[in-house]
Protein backbone atom coordinates (compact mmCIF):
# COMPACT_ATOMS: atom_id res chain seq x y z
CA UNK A 1 0.00 0.00 0.00
CA UNK A 2 1.14 3.42 -1.05
CA UNK A 3 2.62 5.75 2.03
CA UNK A 4 0.03 9.02 2.04
CA UNK A 5 1.33 12.86 1.54
CA UNK A 6 -0.20 14.85 4.59
CA UNK A 7 -1.54 18.01 3.51
CA UNK A 8 -1.74 20.85 6.21
CA UNK A 9 -2.91 24.51 5.98
CA UNK A 10 -5.42 26.07 7.27
CA UNK A 11 -7.76 27.57 4.55
CA UNK A 12 -9.69 24.85 3.43
CA UNK A 13 -9.97 26.30 0.02
CA UNK A 14 -6.27 25.44 -0.07
CA UNK A 15 -6.67 22.03 1.03
CA UNK A 16 -8.81 21.06 -1.25
CA UNK A 17 -6.83 22.65 -4.33
CA UNK A 18 -3.55 20.87 -3.09
CA UNK A 19 -5.69 17.57 -2.76
CA UNK A 20 -7.26 17.81 -5.62
CA UNK A 21 -4.25 18.27 -7.48
CA UNK A 22 -1.56 16.27 -5.43
CA UNK A 23 -4.58 12.78 -6.30
CA UNK A 24 -4.69 13.84 -9.85
CA UNK A 25 -1.10 13.08 -9.60
CA UNK A 26 -1.22 9.78 -8.28
CA UNK A 27 -0.74 10.19 -5.30
CA UNK A 28 -2.91 9.27 -1.73
CA UNK A 29 -3.69 12.10 0.58
CA UNK A 30 -4.73 13.54 4.22
CA UNK A 31 -5.25 16.63 6.06
CA UNK A 32 -4.98 18.70 8.83
CA UNK A 33 -5.67 22.24 9.40
CA UNK A 34 -3.84 23.06 12.31
CA UNK A 35 -0.28 22.37 13.51
CA UNK A 36 -1.17 20.35 16.71
CA UNK A 37 -3.39 18.30 14.71
CA UNK A 38 -0.64 17.89 12.10
CA UNK A 39 1.64 16.98 14.56
CA UNK A 40 -0.52 14.12 16.00
CA UNK A 41 -0.89 12.36 13.16
CA UNK A 42 2.61 12.48 12.18
CA UNK A 43 3.46 10.90 15.05
CA UNK A 44 0.95 8.19 14.23
CA UNK A 45 1.00 7.57 10.70
CA UNK A 46 3.97 7.27 8.27
CA UNK A 47 3.66 9.76 5.71
CA UNK A 48 5.68 9.84 2.61
CA UNK A 49 5.99 13.35 2.25
CA UNK A 50 4.23 16.45 4.59
CA UNK A 51 3.04 19.73 2.72
CA UNK A 52 3.06 21.99 5.44
CA UNK A 53 1.69 25.99 5.72
CA UNK A 54 3.85 28.11 8.06
CA UNK A 55 1.48 29.91 9.73
CA UNK A 56 -1.19 28.05 11.29
CA UNK A 57 -3.40 27.97 14.64
CA UNK A 58 -2.13 26.28 17.32
CA UNK A 59 1.67 25.20 16.42
CA UNK A 60 3.07 27.21 13.53
CA UNK A 61 5.26 24.74 10.76
CA UNK A 62 8.38 25.92 11.91
CA UNK A 63 7.56 24.50 15.35
CA UNK A 64 5.76 21.20 13.75
CA UNK A 65 9.25 20.46 12.30
CA UNK A 66 11.07 21.41 14.95
CA UNK A 67 8.95 18.68 16.91
CA UNK A 68 8.57 16.14 14.08
CA UNK A 69 12.55 16.35 13.69
CA UNK A 70 13.24 15.93 17.51
CA UNK A 71 10.86 12.67 17.54
CA UNK A 72 13.07 11.31 14.60
CA UNK A 73 10.63 11.71 12.41
CA UNK A 74 12.08 12.04 9.00
CA UNK A 75 9.52 12.40 6.05
CA UNK A 76 10.46 14.94 3.69
CA UNK A 77 8.82 18.67 4.45
CA UNK A 78 8.06 21.16 1.71
CA UNK A 79 6.99 24.23 3.44
CA UNK A 80 4.34 26.35 2.17
CA UNK A 81 4.67 30.48 2.71
CA UNK A 82 2.92 33.71 2.54
CA UNK A 83 5.74 35.49 3.27
CA UNK A 84 8.47 36.31 0.84
CA UNK A 85 10.90 36.92 3.67
CA UNK A 86 14.43 35.40 3.74
CA UNK A 87 14.26 34.42 7.73
CA UNK A 88 11.18 32.22 7.57
CA UNK A 89 12.63 30.18 4.45
CA UNK A 90 16.45 29.89 5.88
CA UNK A 91 14.53 29.27 9.77
CA UNK A 92 12.38 26.76 8.08
CA UNK A 93 15.30 25.14 6.26
CA UNK A 94 17.47 24.94 9.46
CA UNK A 95 14.77 23.26 11.53
CA UNK A 96 14.82 19.97 8.87
CA UNK A 97 12.14 21.59 5.75
CA UNK A 98 13.52 20.29 2.60
CA UNK A 99 12.08 22.71 0.28
CA UNK A 100 9.45 25.43 0.33
CA UNK A 101 7.26 27.56 -1.95
CA UNK A 102 6.08 31.35 -1.44
CA UNK A 103 2.29 31.83 -2.24
CA UNK A 104 0.86 32.92 -4.05
CA UNK A 105 1.71 29.18 -6.29
CA UNK A 106 0.87 27.05 -8.50
CA UNK A 107 -0.77 23.85 -7.68
CA UNK A 108 1.28 22.25 -10.69
CA UNK A 109 4.18 23.43 -8.99
CA UNK A 110 3.61 22.22 -6.02
CA UNK A 111 3.49 18.95 -7.76
CA UNK A 112 6.43 19.07 -9.28
CA UNK A 113 8.65 20.29 -6.13
CA UNK A 114 6.48 16.80 -4.43
CA UNK A 115 7.69 14.52 -7.00
CA UNK A 116 11.55 16.12 -7.42
CA UNK A 117 11.61 15.68 -3.46
CA UNK A 118 10.75 11.92 -3.75
CA UNK A 119 12.88 11.24 -6.82
CA UNK A 120 15.75 12.54 -4.30
CA UNK A 121 14.29 10.42 -0.92
CA UNK A 122 13.07 7.30 -2.90
CA UNK A 123 16.27 6.86 -5.42
CA UNK A 124 17.66 3.32 -6.03
CA UNK A 125 21.06 3.56 -3.35
CA UNK A 126 24.39 3.85 -5.68
CA UNK A 127 26.56 0.71 -6.02
CA UNK A 128 28.71 2.57 -3.56
CA UNK A 129 31.15 0.97 -0.95
CA UNK A 130 29.28 0.16 2.29
CA UNK A 131 31.09 3.27 3.98
CA UNK A 132 33.36 6.16 3.63
CA UNK A 133 35.95 7.10 6.19
CA UNK A 134 37.61 10.20 6.54
CA UNK A 135 39.35 10.70 9.54
CA UNK A 136 37.32 10.21 12.52
CA UNK A 137 34.12 10.47 10.63
CA UNK A 138 32.37 7.06 9.03
CA UNK A 139 29.44 7.82 6.34
CA UNK A 140 26.97 4.96 5.87
CA UNK A 141 25.36 6.21 3.09
CA UNK A 142 22.89 2.82 2.33
CA UNK A 143 21.62 3.94 5.94
CA UNK A 144 21.59 7.38 6.11
CA UNK A 145 24.05 7.10 9.04
CA UNK A 146 26.99 8.60 10.22
CA UNK A 147 29.62 8.13 13.25
CA UNK A 148 32.11 10.51 14.83
CA UNK A 149 34.96 8.79 16.71
CA UNK A 150 32.48 5.62 17.36
CA UNK A 151 29.62 7.95 18.41
CA UNK A 152 26.23 8.08 15.83
CA UNK A 153 25.53 11.66 15.13
CA UNK A 154 22.20 13.14 14.07
CA UNK A 155 21.60 15.14 10.57
CA UNK A 156 18.31 15.99 8.93
CA UNK A 157 17.65 13.87 5.35
CA UNK A 158 19.45 17.29 3.88
CA UNK A 159 22.38 17.54 5.86
CA UNK A 160 23.19 13.85 5.27
CA UNK A 161 22.91 14.19 1.33
CA UNK A 162 25.45 17.35 1.29
CA UNK A 163 27.60 15.42 3.97
CA UNK A 164 27.70 12.35 1.40
CA UNK A 165 28.03 14.42 -1.76
CA UNK A 166 30.97 16.03 -0.30
CA UNK A 167 32.89 12.91 1.38
CA UNK A 168 32.33 11.43 -2.33
CA UNK A 169 34.08 14.28 -4.09
CA UNK A 170 36.71 14.60 -1.28
CA UNK A 171 39.27 17.03 -2.38
CA UNK A 172 37.39 18.79 -5.71
CA UNK A 173 36.15 22.53 -4.99
CA UNK A 174 32.21 22.33 -5.21
CA UNK A 175 30.39 25.34 -5.91
CA UNK A 176 27.51 26.59 -4.11
CA UNK A 177 25.54 26.63 -6.84
CA UNK A 178 27.04 22.73 -7.92
CA UNK A 179 25.68 21.95 -4.56
CA UNK A 180 22.21 23.53 -5.16
CA UNK A 181 21.76 21.62 -8.17
CA UNK A 182 23.40 18.05 -6.81
CA UNK A 183 21.88 18.37 -2.95
CA UNK A 184 18.17 20.05 -4.07
CA UNK A 185 18.20 18.60 -7.34
CA UNK A 186 16.39 22.02 -8.34
CA UNK A 187 17.21 25.75 -9.36
CA UNK A 188 16.68 27.76 -6.03
CA UNK A 189 17.13 31.13 -7.77
CA UNK A 190 20.30 31.68 -7.10
CA UNK A 191 19.78 31.49 -3.24
CA UNK A 192 23.20 30.21 -2.09
CA UNK A 193 22.58 31.13 1.05
CA UNK A 194 20.85 27.56 2.11
CA UNK A 195 24.03 25.53 1.40
CA UNK A 196 26.36 28.05 3.85
CA UNK A 197 23.55 26.75 6.07
CA UNK A 198 23.59 23.65 5.39
CA UNK A 199 27.30 24.07 5.76
CA UNK A 200 27.38 25.80 9.20
CA UNK A 201 25.32 23.03 10.59
CA UNK A 202 27.28 20.46 9.27
CA UNK A 203 30.17 21.42 10.56
CA UNK A 204 28.89 22.49 14.41
CA UNK A 205 28.17 18.37 14.15
CA UNK A 206 31.74 17.13 12.86
CA UNK A 207 34.16 20.04 13.36
CA UNK A 208 36.46 19.78 16.74
CA UNK A 209 36.58 23.65 16.04
CA UNK A 210 34.20 25.23 13.88
CA UNK A 211 36.22 28.59 13.26
CA UNK A 212 39.27 26.00 12.04
CA UNK A 213 37.12 23.51 10.20
CA UNK A 214 39.10 20.11 9.08
CA UNK A 215 37.01 18.35 7.26
CA UNK A 216 34.83 21.01 5.25
CA UNK A 217 36.89 23.72 3.80
CA UNK A 218 35.87 26.87 2.33
CA UNK A 219 37.74 28.14 -0.56
CA UNK A 220 36.91 31.81 -0.87
CA UNK A 221 35.22 32.95 -3.88
CA UNK A 222 34.56 29.49 -4.93
CA UNK A 223 32.77 26.97 -2.66
CA UNK A 224 33.36 24.36 -0.49
CA UNK A 225 35.65 21.22 0.05
CA UNK A 226 35.86 18.29 1.87
CA UNK A 227 38.94 17.12 3.15
CA UNK A 228 40.84 14.08 4.90
CA UNK A 229 41.85 15.98 8.25
CA UNK A 230 45.58 15.56 9.44
CA UNK A 231 44.69 14.01 12.72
Amino acid sequence: MSKKILIVDDEESIVTLLQYHIEKAGFKTDVAYSGTEALAKAMKHDYELIVLDLMLPGMEGTEVTKALRREKIDSPILMLTAKDDEFDKILGLELGADDYLTKPFSPKEVVARIKAILRRTNKPKEEESVYLSLGNLTIYPEQYEAMLEGEPLTFTRKEFELLFYLAKHKGKVLSRDQLLTAVWNYDFAGDTRIVDVHISHLREKIEPDTKQPIYIKTVRGLGYKMEEPKI
